[in-house]
């Protein structure tokens, strides 16, 4: 039975592990999960686990927080020693978080191939930490799955051949519609005081929009203008709360218009993004998630390395002036309240593609 060991570090990789240890163990493939503990605390990582019957971790690295190029060494170093005693057949990676960099230049440089779950995206900014994993992940890994069009097109062009590259869909979307019915009965709005289709979600997280004190000031003056004309529910960050406060944007009356919530598990999360008319954040993930579910997406930053979610589905690219915000939403808020349609192969098969080709190129 070929041995997988598949790699978990924060919150965005835990939607795309779940549905993929299912497929990789029907399949029978010995799937073992390593968490590195790059997300550590109960709210942005025990929750998701116990929601989305994610198993127990095999191993858990318990790295923590720190600067990028301490985690990167740490989980490397503490890798070295799992991975030379599990001798997998290949490693399975997940996303563009530090840890997956590291899982990987810890394997290849073992001579263990490794697969990545969530190849060939591009947002063409090397200011993004993400980007630069991104790059330096697909460049040596075996076999990158990949979740759009576009994917396959950005490998090509740094030259990965072509049967190294699969289009097998979006596997965070798997774990979306197997819980959606779920999440809509729980009708969390309702805990917020709020009705379906008449408040707005912000979420903000990226250091290039919560470290800029001007450019945060700019994106909750424009959320305090959707205020005026709906709630506005804002789940702050744990990053994004330390900055408010050493900013001084909590406690200004032109820019706290919002409703702040906590960091949300999954189904609370998810159920919010598809009741709401109107979504704004600088997450990846969420604009994937708003695509599949048709919701209105205003994306506060200049690109985005997920484009089928702009010419397919329901986002748009507004940067974080808020000018631009404010006319964005003003616009989006005369269209109708679902927009868009969600790509091929976004459809809850992403993981059983995955785990099948996986089988085989490890026979």
């Amino acid at each position: 039975m070929p041995q997988v060991s598949l790699i978990a570090a924060a919150r965005p990789n835990f939607m795309k592990v779940a549905p993929l240890m299912r497929a990789l163990r029907h399949q029978r493939i010995d799937a073992s999960l390593i968490h590195t503990g790059q997300h550590y605390d109960r709210q942005m990582s025990g929750d998701f686990f116990e929601q989305l019957g994610i198993p127990e971790p095999d191993v858990n690295l318990e790295v923590g927080s720190g600067s990028h190029i301490y985690q990167i060494a740490e989980v490397m170093r503490r890798l070295e020693e799992v991975y030379d005693r599990r001798r997998p057949d290949a490693v399975v990676v997940v996303g563009d978080v530090n840890s997956t960099l590291a899982a990987t230049l810890a394997a290849v440089k073992l001579n263990i191939p490794v697969a990545h779950v969530e190849a060939g995206l591009r947002s063409r900014d090397r200011g993004m930490p993400e980007e630069v994993n991104r790059v330096l992940v697909d460049a040596v890994s075996q076999w990158l799955f990949v979740s759009e069009p576009a994917g396959l097109e950005n490998l090509r062009r740094e030259g990965v051949p072509d049967d190294r590259a699969f289009l097998v869909g979006n596997i965070m979307i798997d774990t979306l519609l197997a819980h959606i019915e779920e999440a809509r009965q729980r009708r969390v709005f309702e805990r917020y005081g709020v009705r379906p289709r008449q408040y707005a979600l912000l979420t903000l997280h990226r250091p290039s929009n919560v470290d800029s004190p001007e450019r945060l000031r700019g994106i909750l003056q424009a959320a305090s203008v959707v205020a005026r004309s709906m709630p506005v529910l804002f789940p702050i960050h744990p990053r994004t709360a330390q900055r408010l406060q050493a900013s001084g944007l909590a406690d200004d009356s032109l820019c706290n218009g919002y409703t702040p919530l906590p960091p949300l598990g999954y189904f609370d999360a998810i159920g919010l993004i598809d009741a709401a008319r109107l979504v704004l954040t600088d997450s990846g993930g969420v604009q994937e998630e708003t695509t599949a579910l048709r919701v209105p997406c205003l994306t506060l930053r200049e690109n985005t390395e997920r484009p089928i979610t702009i010419t397919e589905g329901s986002n748009r690219l507004v940067g974080c002036h808020a000018q631009d915000i404010e006319q964005a939403i003003s616009d989006v808020l005369a269209l109708p309240e679902r927009l868009g349609n969600p790509p091929p192969l976004w459809d809850g098969a992403a993981a059983v593609r995955i785990a099948r080709i996986l089988r085989n190129v490890l026979q």
